[in-house]
């Protein structure tokens, strides 16, 4: 069953106030897209238009070519997984995956048939005869995925369904959510503020901000070649460093920018109209800084955050916010002592007065990797 989903120039608006001013956007069929961004950006009121559960203020929407702006949401043939399990508490598991079916008149036999295929997808086989208070959360949603699946939707969409789990039930969720959509086969559409659940589970990524899209794209396009400073600090977990700076020179070989302490360093983007005084932003990520005997920066260390396999130290450095730097877990440095930090230019992103990326140069090792396939006007 296809599911192709279409946006054209889709706007939501309460009242005077716009939560979605305009947005343009193909799902393709069989894709997992994931709409990620902070708290209010509009990602849950989207897919609530697409559901049907909002109306478009403007725009149109369609699914596999068919215009279904003012289509009710039972008859757009989507499944909707929320954040709350929803579950009736006096219904068995076996009950609560068919409910839908036997409210659409299906047959006994062919309502068994659905739930248990769906059961055995979804490891619930042997918990069909219990209540959902003798479930656990992981289990619970899952029933609540199983309720989703018998349907058969042309596209699943899922509004934060790991939120309300405990860390280590989400990222056995996540695993399986995943598997799932390798079997199914079937497009997905999931909503989440957290960008690991956006990187470790998209084909494409959907970043929002303010209603708009800021950069769709694959996660390795967003994570290598951010449009803005926005989808940058976005996308990364912990987030990228930021400098305030300025141009020192600009050339051929890219732009020589100054680091906190005076050092210097060039970037490889193309310089554009950018001259000496020029004020930008350069972007490092935690995991593209090492702890070196000679470096280019150097800071005291506030905190070090010891996570096992590796370590985050938080560096003080003159007149910028602590520098986050991953180090090997087994580093024996503690708060409080000197370290020096080696900077790869060719990891450097550089962002101009506007917050706008700079592109790599293209013979730069990175500039070919991953580029990006779309990006907000």
């Amino acid at each position: 069953m296809s599911g192709r989903i279409k946006l054209e120039a889709v706007n939501k608006s309460f009242g005077e106030i716009t939560i979605i001013p305009s947005i343009d956007l193909e799902i393709e069929d069989g894709s997992f897209v994931v709409f990620v961004g902070p708290s209010g950006c509009g990602k849950s009121t989207l897919l609530r238009l697409i559901a049907g559960l909002e109306d478009a203020s403007a725009g149109r929407i369609e699914i596999d070519g068919v215009d279904v702006s003012s289509v009710p949401p039972a008859k757009r043939g989507l499944s909707m997984v929320f954040q709350s399990y929803a579950l009736y508490p006096h219904m068995s598991v076996r009950g609560n995956i068919g409910f839908g079916l036997r409210m659409a008149g299906e047959a006994k036999e062919v309502i068994r048939q659905k739930v248990e295929k769906a059961a055995a997808v979804l490891n619930l086989t042997d918990f069909l005869d219990r209540k959902p208070r003798q479930l656990s959360g992981g289990q619970r949603q899952r029933v609540a995925i199983g309720r989703a699946i018998v349907r058969e939707p042309k596209a699943f969409l899922f509004d934060e369904p790991l939120s309300n789990l405990d860390a280590a039930l989400r990222v056995q969720m996540r695993l399986e959510i995943a598997q799932l959509h390798e079997q199914l086969a079937t497009t997905m559409i999931y909503v989440t503020h957290d960008q690991i659940e956006a990187m470790t589970l998209a084909d494409k990524i959907v970043v929002l901000n303010r209603g708009n899209i800021e950069q769709a794209g694959t996660p390795l396009e967003l994570y290598h070649h951010p449009v803005n400073l926005f989808v940058a600090g976005f996308i990364g977990s912990p987030k990228m460093n930021f400098f305030a700076t300025e141009v020192r020179a600009a050339g051929p070989e890219g732009v020589a920018v100054a680091l906190p302490g005076g050092q210097e360093i060039r970037v490889p983007v193309a310089n554009g109209d950018m001259r000496p005084g020029t004020k930008v932003t350069l972007g490092v990520r935690p995991e593209h800084l090492k702890p070196a005997q000679e470096g280019q920066l150097a800071g005291d260390v506030a905190v070090a955050e010891r996570l096992g396999g590796e370590t985050y130290l938080y560096l003080r450095v003159p007149e910028q916010p602590l520098l986050v730097v991953q180090a090997d877990g087994n580093i024996p440095i503690r708060a409080h002592e000197r370290v020096a930090v080696s900077v790869d230019p060719g990891s450097c992103h550089l962002f101009d007065a506007e917050g706008h990326a700079l592109p790599r140069l293209r013979r730069h090792p990175l500039a070919d990797m991953h580029q990006p396939t779309q990006q907000a006007d």
